[in-house]
């Protein structure tokens, strides 16, 4: 008997090919009928009770809308909370790649609100980057710190970030020359591991210095100032992007290693207080910048998002009261625009001074009162060019703190998965398949070159402005866009206030 040959073998693989493919296509059918089903006797959502099956694409296409704007619809400047302009310009710069443009700006310098630097007509003939000077925080302090860079790595936990992005961070600031902000997390080892300056930030769950009952744990927190690496202390009150609320960091991100450095359970949510418990009024804050400036020898501060500044002047009573030394060495106020990595929609959107109001209205007080030398300022709230950096220096700030952006150096595509853990570029995912993607040394390298390439060319306005660095920028090298499509220097918008005699 002749053995089959090709064709009947191909005949019988087109006919299993057939079966398998109207099998499929009756489990498909079945499924659509099931969803039908399920979907017509519902009674929770309207458009699936009355457009079964077909009202599902409507979910998914506004799952991906956010997405597709990004890459095919939006203009280069409409996009929030970052557009594509402000994008390409941080991936430019981290890259270190040609970052001029041709023909002409799609920046619309007509907007109100857009602010503006005006150029002196002789500016000097030299180099027009200066390295700025050092600025002395906590001349009280048993440690004070000099620091010369304006611009630097903002509040970012690790747990909100993962494990590798902490590390590039850490190296990347260490070769740029600028501290790096711990958030309210805990210092880990990944903030040490890259030899930076670090801001140790004591949240109001006090993670990695708290008791068993959620008290502030002296002995360990002089343990972690004991790092040569730790420079300064920061007491955070509250930030931007949620006023009144503590910090979440959800279940699935609280892993072992998480959890032991923070001292709370594994694998649950982790909702800190909205406020110190020990910290009610502004007497005991003082009591509180006091107590932990004498324990670590660092000068020590305070973080806040501002509703008023009332109690800014009541704190400069306090201080005048107690004496000068008593001062809190710095104080960082985070514009409400702040970002986060999960925070309630009604905060974000509508709850805070944004930096505009927050910044000068700090300064002001300050000089005000007769503390601005001695309380040095620190802003952060969506600073992430040259030009904001610029102008909150002009506004009075003597440093300037960014986390989005070096996010955005790190790889951040703004796809706005920070509060799940599923971030595709290994930023804020703790999952082993994702982080992958995020190579430290290679990352590093783009947070080394985005901040000094940032700090460049805020020396090159600087320069353009008639001075020699950029901490020397002040409010008339400065004009902002009113409703009226003219500008108007901010020495006319906010005026430097007179200090009354004493």
């Amino acid at each position: 008997m002749e053995a089959p040959g090709f064709a009947h073998w191909l005949i019988v693989l087109v006919e299993i090919s057939a079966a398998v493919l109207l099998l499929l296509f009756a489990m498909f059918v079945l499924l659509l009928a099931v969803v039908w089903f399920v979907d017509r006797n519902q009674t929770a959502n309207a458009v699936l009770r009355n457009y079964p099956v077909i009202g599902h694409f409507r979910y998914g296409f506004l799952r991906l809308g956010e997405f597709f704007r990004q890459y095919l619809f939006a203009m280069d400047r409409e996009e929030m909370p970052f557009n594509r302009a402000e994008r390409t310009w941080v991936y430019r710069a981290a890259k270190n790649v040609d970052n001029t443009v041709a023909f002409g700006s799609t920046r619309d310098l007509r907007a109100e609100g857009v602010p503006f630097f005006v150029n002196a007509p002789f500016p000097e003939l030299a180099e027009a980057h200066v390295e700025p000077r050092p600025v002395t925080i906590g001349p009280y302090a048993r440690e004070p710190y000099s620091h010369a860079a304006f611009f630097n790595i903002s509040a970012m936990s690790f747990g909100a970030l993962s494990a590798p992005a902490v590390s590039a961070l850490s190296r990347g600031a260490a070769r740029a020359g600028i501290w790096m902000d711990t958030g309210e997390g805990g210092l880990a080892p990944y903030h040490l591991e890259g030899g930076c300056d670090i801001i140790f930030e004591i949240g109001t769950a006090k993670y990695g210095c708290r008791t068993a009952d959620g008290r502030l744990d002296d002995h360990r927190l002089k343990e972690i100032c004991a790092h040569a690496q730790v420079k300064m202390v920061s007491i955070k009150l509250g930030q931007g992007a949620k006023p009144g609320l503590g910090g979440l960091l959800p279940a699935s991100k609280v892993t072992p290693e998480i959890a032991a450095i923070r001292g709370i359970p594994v694998g649950k949510d982790s909702q800190s207080p909205n406020r110190h418990t020990d910290i009610g009024n502004v007497s005991q804050l003082m009591d509180s910048i006091a107590h932990i400036r004498e324990l670590t020898g660092k000068p020590t501060g305070f973080k806040a998002v501002l509703g008023d500044v009332d109690w800014i002047r009541a704190l400069c009573d306090e201080i005048w009261k107690r004496g000068i030394e008593s001062a809190p060495d710095f104080i960082i106020v985070d514009g409400s625009e702040g970002g986060t990595g999960a925070a309630p929609q009604t905060l974000m959107e509508g709850v805070g001074l944004p930096l505009h109001e927050s910044l000068p209205a700090l300064v002001d007080t300050l000089l005000s009162k007769g503390l601005r030398e001695r309380i040095k300022v620190v802003c952060s709230g969506k600073c992430i060019t040259a030009y904001d950096v610029a102008w909150a220096l002009a506004m009075g700030a003597d440093f300037v703190n960014s986390a989005r952006g070096f996010m955005l150096s790190l790889g951040c595509i703004q796809s706005l998965q920070c509060n799940r853990n599923t971030c595709p570029t290994g930023i804020t995912t703790h999952d082993p398949r994702l982080q992958r993607g995020l190579v430290v040394m290679d990352k590093s390298e783009r947070v080394y070159h985005y901040a000094t390439n940032l700090m460049y060319e805020v020396g090159v306005i600087a320069h353009s402005c008639g001075v020699k660095e950029p901490r020397q920028l002040r409010r008339e090298h400065c004009r902002v866009v009113g409703n009226d499509g003219m500008s108007i220097s901010l020495t006319k918008l906010h005026p430097y206030p007179v200090r009354p005699p004493a």
